[in-house]
């Protein structure tokens, strides 16, 4: 399977705290892949080094085969980037948000509007297109997040914990999207503290902890790593016994 993406000694350190270290990821193109690992362990600095915003201190990107750096202006059109923290504009109507992302890419006209429907149609909120983010529940904003990163049809969608804070059916909704969205031929990256979200819709796992890759695999490949039959133990397991930590408690 081709690689969409891949990091080279992806490094970043603030002063001398190493946040991310020496990180090196190849993404296959079509899969959903899932980087594990509790707050702090690097992932959402990764994934901003990734979408080129914020430098590394050492190494590099690959994206569909060339390095991001030298041609960010061409590759960030294939990226679609859903933050931790919202990028949302309370005092926008829903609409006016996804238009105000949307146009980045050079979309405009007929495109663009036809760009906001569908973006907001597929998370579910183009009857409410006109009413103002700010209005909107934690689980809406969160969708409506999503809908301002689709609208140029990515090749690359890059989810980072995208589920924090919201109610479990907000949850179930976005996780069947991000499967829907996978189906439809985009690959994606998927970074969460949440085990059973990981497990339930990533195609393959990394376990991050303290800005460095401990395994990866698929679940059953990373099971296989700490016993043979993989019917007796869980990942939260596996992610005990690799990292010394329980990740639920973190």
């Amino acid at each position: 399977m081709d690689v969409i993406l891949k990091t080279n000694d992806l490094t970043k350190k603030y002063d001398d705290r190493i946040v991310v270290d020496n990180l090196n990821l190849e993404i296959r193109k079509g899969e959903v892949f899932g980087l594990l690992g509790p707050n702090g362990a690097g992932k959402s600095t990764t994934m901003n080094m990734i979408c080129n915003i914020i430098k590394p201190t050492l190494g590099s990107v690959e994206f569909m085969g060339k390095d991001l750096k030298k041609n960010s202006k061409d590759l960030m059109k294939h990226l679609g980037f859903i933050p931790q923290d919202l990028a949302i504009h309370n005092k926008l109507k829903a609409w006016e948000n996804v238009e105000l992302f949307t146009s980045l890419y050079g979309i405009k006209g007929a495109d663009l509007k036809k760009a906001i429907d569908e973006s907001l149609d597929y998370v579910g909120l183009l009857e409410r297109r006109n009413d103002y983010a700010g209005t909107f529940s934690g689980g809406m904003k969160r969708r409506l997040n999503i809908a301002c990163a689709i609208g140029h049809h990515p090749d690359l969608l890059i989810f980072d914990e995208p589920t924090v804070g919201i109610d479990p059916q907000s949850r179930n909704f976005i996780l069947d999207k991000i499967k829907e969205s996978n189906r439809n031929g985009a690959t994606v990256i998927y970074t969460s503290h949440y085990m059973e979200e990981v497990e339930a819709i990533c195609t393959r796992i990394a376990i991050m902890d303290n800005g460095k890759i401990i395994a990866t695999g698929t679940s059953e490949e990373l099971k296989k790593l700490v016993v043979d039959d993989t019917d007796s133990i869980t990942l939260e397991e596996v992610f005990l016994t690799l990292t010394g930590k329980k990740l639920r408690d973190i």
